[in-house]
């Protein structure tokens, strides 16, 4: 069964093959047995390639979800036997990922030294729907999903997002601003489907303007960097402002409207996490208590 969803994936037998590092008359082999066994023709001939017969995509979403159950399965016994050596699939946007990941992934190894962490980084709507999926145990999010049925979780924190302007931008000198102060101004944004635009866009329009986006990015650095360049000017979180580089924006903060986002942990809905995730989403409740109240 494995063979056959390489196979799948790969849409050819020496590619598999050669990820797998076995031969490939063994995959063959495995293959031609599987398809005597069930009484159907899994793949046909495409050129150099193999293509999923109907029943083969069919079967296909079977075998990944019984793969996904047998890998659990033994992740719960070498949890069982000690959970101290397992591993845990975690998720986040490019947004955490510069400093909120890395320091409370090093705090809980000083702890859990031996525990692994698969990383898988996302947006929003991946983010979400690979928790549903089973793809990760668990998942930083921004802003927290109020409304999905599918996932549930906590909200870790809830921080302000700063205006960031040229360094010689008129407003630059100033301790804070309103956000009406940047109507006439060039936006820069970040692309669509990033968390982060919306709530951009709704300040604004909160403030009685609709921004004009003179360019897009997709990470913050080049957000940054783009407004350090005098490209225009932006609203970044908190946590985004605190990498330095040579190419650094004025940061100012905006006394209204006030724009905040909810930075949050999710799970799936009704599904018992493994006990090593358990472990670490206790330690981020009380991580986040303690560093918000301090």
């Amino acid at each position: 069964m494995y063979y056959f969803v390489k196979v799948a994936q790969k849409e050819h037998v020496t590619q598999a093959a050669e990820e797998m590092h076995v031969a490939q008359s063994a995959v063959s082999r495995q293959i031609h047995q599987l398809e005597e066994e069930l009484g159907v023709k899994l793949f046909l001939q495409k050129g150099r390639n193999l293509q999923l017969t109907p029943v083969g995509q069919l079967f296909l979403k079977r075998a990944e979800a019984i793969l996904k159950e047998l890998e659990k399965a033994v992740q719960e016994i070498q949890e069982f036997i000690d959970p101290e050596l397992g591993e845990i699939r975690i998720g986040f946007p490019h947004s955490l990922g510069i400093h909120l990941i890395p320091s409370v992934v090093a705090a809980f190894r000083k702890l859990h030294p031996n525990v692994k962490f698969r990383f898988k980084q996302g947006m929003y709507p991946s983010l979400i729907r690979d928790v549903i999926n089973g793809e990760i145990d668990l998942a930083f999010i921004s802003p927290y999903p109020e409304k999905c049925e599918q996932v549930t979780g906590e909200i870790l924190l809830t921080e302000e997002l700063a205006a960031i302007l040229p360094p010689n931008h008129r407003l630059a000198n100033e301790e804070e601003i309103h956000l009406s102060e940047l109507k006439d101004d060039t936006f820069v944004l970040f692309s669509q489907g990033y968390s982060l635009r919306p709530i951009v866009w709704d300040a604004c329009v909160q403030a009685g303007f609709s921004p004009s986006i003179g360019f897009e990015g997709e990470e913050t650095d080049t957000i940054r960097g783009l407004v350090a360049a005098g490209m225009g000017v932006s609203l970044l979180p908190e946590m985004a402002l605190r990498h330095t580089s040579e190419l650094q924006p004025v940061s100012v903060r905006i006394a209204e409207p006030k724009v905040t986002r909810t930075v949050g942990l999710i799970r799936r809905v009704d599904e018992k996490l493994p006990r090593v995730a358990e472990t670490f989403q206790r330690f981020l409740l009380e991580y986040f208590k303690d560093h918000t109240t301090k």
